[in-house]
């Protein structure tokens, strides 16, 4: 079935767009649904980096779902001895768990250059494929533990990390912590300064600290934060923490990439009507006041008893498990083996009941989502006659000429009509 065939579809927007777009790494395969009986169309590369092309799949028996399947025969056609090289110098220096291999495959996965990101995703892939079948020598149980830590600025996360991390890593746990720091809204730079708060496990040779910067992304993480988790967990580290950026109560996207998420919280943090505001508070698996010591105890104790109390007006989000507050000290040490604890607990219950195998496979959808927009976005403003015209529109805008609303209608609609 030819291309025109296939454009009949209500869909024929977005097909276009799609034949167009350089999604060059992927091979696409749209199985049958219950709606539709004779299959629809795939996009399909003539080689991993190369042009595009229709191909019509014949319905599978009873699938019915979307596939996405990709082949590292299709992915390296178009690398060069050069880039081939460096890919399988990451790769084996990644899962044979070199810090300096882990660093450097972070970096070309954070990579704007288009060459680089394609890179990125062949060298992701080859990890992805050691990922699962470590995952079937470890009977389908995963490799890591993804933890989320969250909380508003001066909340004690890096000085709580530095704690924690060395008491794991005496348990003979290895630990990767993706530490994300706020980007400048002005000059766009970062400080990237939590690595320096973590000066003792920073040292430690079991642990890995990576601090990056957020370029404008919002919700407290980094646009790659789930692709460099699946490089740490190809490199051998079995506890994955990710530290946000300062956050209120909306910025809670790291709950979409981990297993737990665990909101730490300062003793003078707000009294309970801050605990009962649907918000973060509600994403919270665990919830953790920090710096309970010296003259500070008092307080962490009320504020506990505020959100125990606020959490039983939220709805649960598990079906075997129940948030819980505990007070720590990452000065004293308070609370700390009672939180990790809880932590496996979480674990050992969600993982049984089978809660979090669904919730990754729900996160998978989620990220790809995310990316979708991301492109989507990108492909829209490099196109020619989008291109063109936003300088123009932008200077009717400007001068009060044009309201913003019909300027964006005027936009998309020279992006729908660019046939």
């Amino acid at each position: 079935m030819n291309i025109p065939m296939l454009l009949q579809h209500p869909h024929q927007h977005f097909l276009k767009g799609l034949l167009r777009t350089p999604f060059r790494r992927y091979h696409f395969i749209f199985h049958t649904s219950t709606h539709f009986r004779s299959g629809i169309p795939c996009a399909r590369p003539f080689n991993s980096l190369g042009r595009h092309c229709a191909k019509w799949m014949p319905p599978s028996n009873g699938l019915r779902k979307l596939c996405l399947q990709t082949t590292l025969r299709e992915q390296t056609e178009g690398l060069s001895d050069k880039e081939q090289r460096l890919v399988d110098k990451l790769y084996t220096g990644v899962i044979q768990g070199q810090r300096a291999s882990l660093a450097e495959a972070i970096t070309l996965i954070e990579s704007t250059h288009n060459r680089r990101r394609e890179l990125a995703q062949v060298l992701l892939q080859k990890v992805l494929v050691h990922h699962r079948e470590q995952e079937k020598l470890n009977k389908g149980k995963p490799l890591a533990f993804r933890v989320g830590l969250s909380g508003p600025p001066g909340a004690g996360k890096s000085t709580f990390i530095e704690y924690f991390g060395k008491m794991l890593t005496e348990r003979g746990h290895k630990l990767s912590v993706l530490a994300v720091d706020p980007s400048s809204c002005t000059s766009g730079g970062s400080l990237l300064g939590d690595k320096t708060r973590m000066i003792e496990l920073s040292r430690d040779m079991n642990a890995y600290i990576r601090p990056s910067p957020t370029r404008g992304t919002l919700g407290g993480v980094t646009r790659t934060t789930n692709e460099a988790i699946l490089l740490c967990e190809g490199g051998g580290y079995d506890i994955i923490l990710i530290e946000t950026v300062g956050v209120g109560q909306s910025e809670f996207a790291v709950a979409d990439m981990v297993d737990m998420f665990v909101l730490l919280l300062p003793p003078a943090g707000g009294d309970e009507l801050q605990g009962i505001k649907r918000g973060i508070i509600e994403m919270a698996d665990l919830v953790a006041i920090t710096k309970s010591d010296g003259d500070l105890i008092v307080p962490a104790r009320r504020i506990q008893a505020e959100y125990v109390s606020a959490l039983k007006l939220l709805r649960r989000r598990s079906g075997v498990w129940r948030p819980k507050v505990i007070r720590i000290s990452a000065r004293s040490g308070e609370g700390i083996t009672e939180m990790w604890d809880a932590m496996k607990e979480f674990q050992d219950v969600t993982l049984a009941s089978g809660e979090l195998t669904a919730k990754r496979q729900k996160q998978q959808k989620v990220w790809m989502w995310n990316l979708i927009q991301e492109n989507v976005v990108e492909h829209f403003r490099t196109h020619p006659t989008v291109r063109e015209q936003i300088p123009l529109l932008e200077k009717r805008v400007l001068s009060g000429a044009l309201s913003p609303g019909l300027a964006a209608d005027l936009l998309l609609k020279a992006f729908k009509s660019r046939d």
